[in-house]
């Protein structure tokens, strides 16, 4: 594991302390976390947008319509057997 100094504004290191003590949690493990669960929004925003572009773009509706045809297709195929 890596080692990471930073410098925090006074109130936010004070308002870390403070929930650290509280949940008895040592905070390096808190802010592990808290950056874990950020960086993880993060990713599903980037997501969010990814398939609000892809929604817009004729190219990527007709694929993934044919996608389903083809999955309905196999669906089909399966009752069938």
């Amino acid at each position: 594991m890596a080692t990471f100094t930073s410098s925090l504004p006074d109130e936010l290191l004070e308002k870390l302390s403070k929930l650290a003590k509280e949940l008895k949690m040592p905070k390096n493990k808190l802010i592990e976390k808290a950056l874990q669960l950020y960086l993880e929004e993060i990713t599903r925003a980037q997501y969010v947008k990814s398939f609000q572009r892809a929604n817009k773009s004729q190219e990527i509706l007709d694929m993934a319509e044919e996608g389903m045809a083809d999955y309905f297709k196999m669906i089909t195929d399966l009752e069938k057997e």
